[in-house]
């Protein structure tokens, strides 16, 4: 039994299989005003016609100053609306499912004239991995400032529901808002906030769990250990997780890493390096979760769904490469594929 082209439901998503496009900013925005545009139309729908089960939206940022670039998407004003529901739409006609990566870069926002942060903690960074050559120093957020972020992130979730989108991701992980106040060694705050440092999270997805269909999942992605020297690891990112469900998860997207220059502890760079964290939150967690990281070679990621290690898998740099991906990983592991009419004469 091949697991890669089975169904999926919880909830009411419902998935025609197991493949993910895992969210990846595009930084194309046109005119800094968060709105997508021809580009995200073609990106995100030729992976529709490209057979993906769900695709995932880049991370849009709630609020402008929240974004990593002045080009990336954003989701703060009702008049954004229409442009992800034509997306949505179109995806919509060929069989996938589509939801949006809604987060708050935090001390990562490269453009913010000041960014902000749990602590006034600058981000280190190699300087050929942002704009400007590193991190501008963030200020630490008040706490009238951190409950208008929870409902800026709510705003959002409310958006992206009237866009028709089927399910909603917040961005827990690679070093952004939601994890720098998880992260021990990124949140030095004294009060409530800082002492426990899920209840940034816990907040973000009440609040937005409010605003959300009952029948609609939420998913996280979380960075499940940090590879800086003094950063987190397993044990920590689990009890986190645990407070997460508790409060409204449905799934857990897997990742690792992502925040500052690893120390002496370095990222995987081969099939799947992440998959055993995924493995991990689900035995823990007993809920589904999406494994992501070198995924792109079909047989992996089938052995990733067949062995049980995960419930989803997730492409990312793949379908950069590939928009058909999904159709010719599902062709090489079923040995039959099902393309639209239109391109049955090249894929069989």
């Amino acid at each position: 039994m091949k697991t890669i082209n089975s169904p999926f439901k919880l909830k009411g998503l419902q998935l025609k299989n197991r493949i993910v496009m895992a969210p990846m900013c595009q930084y194309s925005v046109d005119k800094e005003d968060g709105i997508p545009n021809d580009w995200h139309f073609v990106h995100y729908v030729s992976r529709a016609i490209g057979g993906t089960g769900l695709i995932i939206m880049e991370m849009t940022g709630v609020t402008p100053e929240g974004r990593i670039t002045n080009q990336d998407l954003g989701l703060w004003d009702d008049a954004q609306i229409p442009a992800y529901k034509r997306i949505v739409s179109e995806v919509h006609k060929y069989g996938s499912k589509i939801g949006i990566q809604i987060g708050h870069a935090g001390r990562k926002a490269e453009d913010a004239i000041q960014p902000v942060a749990p602590s006034a903690i600058q981000g280190d960074a190699l300087p050929e991995e942002t704009k400007y050559g590193g991190f501008t120093q963030p200020r630490a957020l008040t706490i009238q400032e951190i409950e208008q972020t929870i409902e800026q992130f709510r705003n959002a979730a409310r958006r992206a529901v009237e866009a028709g989108f089927d399910t909603i991701e917040l961005h827990g992980a690679h070093g952004y808002l939601l994890h720098q106040f998880m992260s021990p060694s990124i949140n030095k705050r004294n009060d409530e906030y800082g002492k426990d440092l899920s209840k940034f999270g816990v907040e973000i997805i009440r609040s937005v769990k409010s605003v959300m269909p009952e029948d609609m999942p939420l998913i996280i992605r979380m960075s499940a250990i940090e590879y800086i020297d003094g950063g987190y690891g397993l044990e920590h990112s689990l009890r986190i997780a645990e407070k997460f469900k508790e409060a409204g998860v449905d799934i857990f997207h897997v990742s690792s890493g992502g925040e500052g220059v690893p120390g002496k502890l370095k990222p995987g760079n081969y099939p799947g390096y992440q998959v055993p964290f995924a493995r991990a939150f689900k035995e823990k967690l007993g809920i589904p979760v999406i494994a992501v990281g070198m995924l792109d070679n079909p047989q992996v990621a089938e052995a990733t769904l067949s062995n049980h290690d995960a419930d989803l898998i997730a492409v990312a740099r793949g379908m950069l490469n590939d928009p058909y991906w999904s159709i010719h990983a599902i062709k090489e592991i079923t040995g039959s594929v099902n393309p639209p009419s239109q391109y049955s004469r090249g894929i069989r």
